[in-house]
């Protein structure tokens, strides 16, 4: 009877465990970066040295400009030389800066997005960019830069009928905030401390391989989570907007890979440790009971 009821109570540790990972990660992350400014642009600013989002600016800026220039035969001539201008200059400081300030901007479009029911998706309007970009080129004498338009054009990285499908799930783990990550610390250390205190070390030891157990499958759930997320997020983005929106979003759910990695490695050591914390007992547990007693 205690060996079923202690079974139970272990699958029952590992279940929690395994829906807890996942959940208080996820809103952990809505709550403390995604809904902060300032975080959010930390995580987003380096993009501005990454290939994808280079290419992506350049190749957007290059077709605004070419809608405006007709040289006949010179035509593709004249749209290579601006792709490769536009793109020498997503390499300096002022796109850098241009880059940070659509960001700002774009964070408001998301909150807005994913707390509101505005309908529309979540875009990078580019607009503040391609100001940089003609400013740039002008200055520099690059023929036909006076043409390039500056008006809203942007980036999308998540179509409005993602939005409203991801909307009901950011509010609620928006609204729980970190209380479900603390909730699984504070599981994990009550039930460990419970069953060392009512069950002395063996026991101890193989809740804690239990809880390891959990730990790893909740990592496990959470990384399926983000890379499923990913695909869902991206099959609506246009195709030219797409490389963008992917370093977009994996930029965005850096923290939450490295959560997956720092809790599949604490699980594991559980794991290890426990079970052969339990083997290491039994077989000094089965020495002292052969060696032969004093007279």
């Amino acid at each position: 009877m205690r060996t079923s009821l202690s079974a139970a109570l272990s699958a029952v540790l590992l279940v929690l465990l395994a829906v807890l990972v996942p959940f208080g990660a996820l809103s952990a992350w809505v709550d403390l970066e995604l809904d902060d400014t300032d975080r959010y642009l930390a995580a987003v600013s380096p993009l501005a040295s990454d290939t994808d989002v280079r290419n992506t600016v350049a190749t957007v800026v290059t077709d605004e400009a070419m809608k405006n220039i007709d040289v006949g035969p010179l035509q593709d001539t004249v749209e290579q030389f601006l792709h490769e201008t536009a793109l020498s200059f997503t390499t300096t400081e002022a796109f850098q800066r241009a880059w940070d300030s659509a960001n700002r901007t774009a964070h408001q479009a998301v909150t807005a997005s994913l707390h509101g029911d505005d309908g529309k998706a979540v875009t990078i309007d580019l607009a503040p960019v391609i100001e940089e970009v003609k400013k740039e080129l002008v200055d520099s004498g690059v023929p036909f830069a006076d043409r390039i338009p500056v008006r809203e054009t942007s980036i999308t990285v998540l179509s409005a009928d993602r939005a409203d499908e991801l909307r009901s799930s950011f509010r609620w783990l928006r609204y729980c905030s970190v209380w479900p990550a603390v909730a699984t610390v504070v599981l994990l250390v009550l039930v460990l401390g419970l069953t060392l205190v009512r069950g002395g070390p063996r026991a101890a030891l193989t809740t804690a391989a239990v809880a390891g157990g959990g730990l790893v499958l909740g990592a496990v759930l959470l990384r399926i989570a983000v890379a499923v997320g990913r695909d869902r997020v991206l099959d609506e983005v246009p195709g030219t907007d797409r490389a963008g929106a992917a370093a977009v979003y994996d930029a965005l759910t850096a923290s939450v890979r490295t959560t997956v990695w720092i809790v599949l490695i604490v699980g594991a050591v559980l794991v290890v440790g426990g079970l052969l914390g339990r083997f290491v007992a039994g077989r000094r547990g089965r020495t002292a009971a052969a060696a032969p007693s004093g007279t």
